[in-house]
Order: structure tokens, then C-alpha cells, then sequence
């Protein structure tokens, strides 16, 4: 099973949110990083046919799921970002309306409906209405909704948002629990999140793909570039100003910097492993780049003035 976009492009009028992207997928997950406005939710909506591409393809096993047409959506499972909803609805109701709408019998979506409720831990408020739900509940909700047909493809569009840290938990476990050949396609600001659980991260940055691999292999690419060092606090907050800091964390009378730089921040700085989220914020951390850099330049022409 293949899932592959053929220089798949999409423009609105002089702004291009996709760019020449091509890739091809195989059962497994993805994790799809990128800043607002990256491209990523686009992206995700071309893959299902929500959005036409301006030019390029999306093919299932080498056919056009455009002209797949109905035959594809039976292979997908979406949660947008946003998915709406009838606030009256119970959550049973609703799991059995969209099952209608994707075409299961009343008997097997009044048993799917059920076992999914369990699966996403919502099966005592079954029949509760939606709008006394909690934000994270409706995720949860919606994730099921997705799985409703037992997709192929599973997209998922900032699925643990709204979700507290052990539902999160619960979330990876049930992703990697149902991923086996299933291509699922996970989109998050929350980097931990595909961390943990994504075989393969897909990074987007202004409508291309810059880099793809496991994530041990991507963040190697900047190996040297992450610093800790103890400093004081005046000091942190002016090294603040400058750098991409990744955490700080006080300790008494001393501020301990993780700093994500190319060059040596301090005299007392050293090297340590980079984590995904380093490489998110190296490449995504626009101002304080261009403002190192700039500081770089200027302490290079000193020393050749001098």
C-alpha cells in the first residue's frame, strides 16, 4: 500500500502553501511538523480530497484518487482541526449519524459506534450531549469518528489539542496501537507528541518538505548546534534576547540554559544531544537567528579590523 504526492502543489492566488512536494508513504506513521502557515493542514486536506491541488497529484497504489473518487474516501479517516458537530447530539448519536453518512449498515455502526467509545474511554457519557463535553472529551470523540469505516488512511490534524498530558499518553498509546497497516498521517505542535510515537517526521517549511526521516536521524543533522551552560540571571535574560533557547530552568542563585546556536554561546558552554523540538526551534525561531547572525557578522568584522 502506497500513498504518494507527485510534485503536489496548491497556490492562492500569489501566496503557494504547497510547493512541488513529492513523497511516497507505506504503512506506518508520520509525523508532520511545521510552523503556522508551513503548508501542513493543506497538505493533509489535498491528501483527502477536500482540496483540489493546482497542479501535481495524490495517488493511491499508483491511481489518481481523484478519479478514485468515492472508492478512496472508503479508505480514509480525517479529524480536521475543527470538526463540527450537533451540540444536541449524544456522542452514540453522533458516531451513528457519521457511520451513516459512510455508508455502514445500522447493525455493524451501532457495534462499531460502541467499541470505538470504549477505545477512546468514552463509554459512560455515551448518551451524554456534546455540548457538556470538555475540549479534550470532543477530541477524543472526534479521533473515533475518524476510525468509524477502519481506514487505510488516517489523517489527523492536531488530534491531542485540548487533550491534558495523560490523555495525551493515552492518545499515543491508542495511535501506535491501531497504526499496523494503516497509513496515518499526524499533524501537531506539540513536537513530544511524534516524538514518541511517529516512525518517520515529515518537517514543512514554507510549502516544501525539508526534511524526512526517523527522528534520530533528522536531528542529527544538527549535532553541534545544542549548548547547556550555567550563567547568572542577568545574564540569561540578555542571552535570551540574543539566542533560541530551548528550556532554562533556575537552580538557587544560577540559571541553567539549554541553547540551540551554531556557534558557542558561552565560554563555559558545552555540547549536549539535540531532541526534536531543538531542531523544530533551529529552524523555526526566525528573529533571533537572523539576530545571531547579525551579532556573528559584527564580531567577525572586529576581528579583522583589528
Amino acid at each position: 500500500m502506497e500513498l504518494t504526492f507527485s510534485n503536489l502543489t496548491k497556490k492562492y492566488k500569489d501566496k503557494t502553501a504547497v510547493d512541488a512536494l513529492s513523497i511516497t508513504l507505506t504503512p506506518g506513521i508520520y509525523g508532520l511538523i511545521g510552523a503556522n502557515g508551513a503548508g501542513k493542514t493543506t497538505l493533509m486536506r489535498m491528501a483527502c480530497g477536500i482540496l483540489n491541488p493546482t497542479s501535481g497529484k495524490v495517488l493511491f497504489d499508483g491511481k489518481d484518487t481523484l478519479s478514485m473518487g468515492e472508492n478512496y474516501r472508503d479508505l480514509l479517516g480525517y479529524l480536521p482541526q475543527h470538526f463540527g458537530y450537533y451540540p444536541v447530539f449524544t456522542a452514540l448519536d453522533y458516531l451513528l449519524y457519521i457511520a451513516a453518512l459512510k455508508g455502514l449498515s445500522a447493525g455493524a455502526a451501532k457495534v462499531r459506534a460502541n467499541e470505538l467509545l470504549e477505545l477512546v474511554s468514552l463509554q459512560t457519557v455515551a448518551k451524554k450531549k456534546i455540548k457538556t463535553f470538555s475540549g479534550g472529551m470532543k477530541r477524543r470523540l472526534g479521533i473515533a469518528q475518524a476510525l468509524l469505516n477502519d481506514p487505510k488512511i488516517l489523517v489527523l490534524d492536531e488530534p491531542t489539542a485540548g487533550l491534558d498530558p495523560k490523555e495525551r499518553v493515552r492518545f499515543r498509546n491508542l495511535i501506535s496501537n491501531i497504526s499496523k497497516d494503516k497509513i496515518v498521517i499526524l499533524s501537531t505542535h506539540i513536537v513530544s507528541d511524534v516524538e514518541y510515537i511517529a516512525d518517520i517526521i515529515l518537517m514543512m517549511k514554507e510549502g516544501k518538505l525539508i526534511h524526512q526521516g526517523k527522528p534520530s536521524e533528522i536531528t542529527a543533522s544538527i549535532n553541534g548546534y545544542v549548548w547547556e551552560c550555567r550563567v547568572d540571571p542577568m545574564q540569561a535574560e540578555m542571552l535570551n534576547s540574543e539566542y533560541t533557547i530551548s528550556n532554562l530552568k533556575h537552580e538557587g542563585n544560577v540559571d541553567m540554559l539549554r541553547i540551540v546556536s551554531e556557534h558557542k554561546p558561552t565560554e563555559n558552554a558545552v555540547q549536549t544531544e539535540p531532541t526534536l523540538e531543538d531542531l523544530y526551534l533551529f529552524y523555526f525561531s526566525e528573529e533571533k537567528s537572523v539576530m545571531e547572525r547579525k551579532r556573528r557578522s559584527t564580531s567577525e568584522n572586529r576581528e579583522r579590523n583589528n
